[in-house]
């Protein structure tokens, strides 16, 4: 296999599958930069804006392929990627030899890895891209993207690349994107844990939300997930920019990668404990900032209505 052609506004087509809380932003940026775009969402309302701005439809992601040069997925399990890439009516049914499958889904390593082999028989590139950055960095084009494949294509794609994020990172080969995130999902597990206690804390001791987010933010304890979730949180705002089923589904991964390797990882598997309480509780569809509400249940305070 070559490396792949130049990409350009104008000239490369691209195809989406899936038009999400994520997705949609980031397909949106695309166009923006003046690429010919052909959509795929499992519901057609989700797609609507893009296609209300010049998109195309078609009606599976194997129909998307057959209208595209490089194929993006942003679906929400391993499960739904194997389907959407590898599936029957997959993209990878619609490729034609020398076209790009980059799946920025969160994901599992070792299906990235299977997805560039089965694709390199069809003479296809693919490519592992997953983000961070939430809706907040979606909506701004400010995604922090983890790339794993070939170096060549990687680069290749830079126009892309650039119309979605701020900070773009080639890891290395196949699954390096995936195993990146991980690290930026175990972070994250542990993060949370610490910024929805200190809130907590902090509402107890009876002090004012915003003077002690003006002094702990801009310290050694400042971070992303505190200077972005948590005002939403203090304001019972608790709409997803990330799903608590999919940092579930996440955590999961991390766990399972992490006993392959024999990593005894007892923070992350506490958070995945607690987030499994708090979808219990109703909050599975809720943004990860709502772990709140499982620690304040714990200590008898109803967040909500504080």
């Amino acid at each position: 296999m070559t490396g792949f052609q130049e990409v350009a506004p104008g000239k490369t087509r691209l195809g989406w599958i899936g038009t999400g809380v994520m997705g949609a932003s980031m397909a949106g940026h695309l166009m923006d930069a003046g690429f010919e775009m052909t959509v795929f969402s499992r519901t057609r309302a989700k797609a609507q804006p893009l296609l209300d701005r010049g998109a195309g439809w078609a009606d599976s992601p194997k129909a998307v392929a057959r209208q595209a040069d490089v194929v993006f997925t942003m679906v929400g399990y391993p499960s739904d990627v194997r389907e959407v890439i590898l599936g029957p009516h997959g993209a990878l049914a619609g490729c034609q030899p020398g076209a790009v499958i980059v799946d920025m889904t969160t994901s599992e390593p070792s299906l990235a890895i299977e997805i560039a082999r089965l694709a390199a028989q069809q003479e296809v590139f693919a490519i592992d891209a997953p983000v961070s950055g939430g809706d907040v960095g979606a909506r701004e084009a400010r995604l922090s993207i983890m790339i794993g494949g070939d170096a060549n294509v990687v680069k290749a794609l830079d126009p892309c690349w650039h119309a979605m994020g701020k900070t773009i990172v080639h890891q290395g080969g196949p699954g390096a994107g995936q195993h990146t995130k991980m690290v930026n999902q175990i972070l994250i597990a542990t993060n949370m844990i610490g910024v929805c206690e200190a809130l907590l804390y902090g509402y107890k001791a009876g002090l004012d939300p915003a003077a002690m987010l003006q002094s702990v933010g801009s310290g050694a304890a400042g971070s992303w997930s505190l200077a972005n979730l948590g005002p939403r949180i203090l304001d019972n705002n608790f709409e997803p920019g990330f799903f608590v089923e999919h940092f579930i589904k996440d955590m999961g991964i991390a766990l399972e990668e992490s006993k392959r390797m024999g990593l005894s990882m007892p923070g992350l598997a506490l958070a995945h404990q607690l987030y499994l309480a708090l979808a219990a509780q109703g909050h599975s569809r809720d943004g990860t900032h709502a772990l709140q509400l499982a620690l304040a249940s714990l200590s008898g305070v109803d967040w909500k209505r504080r």
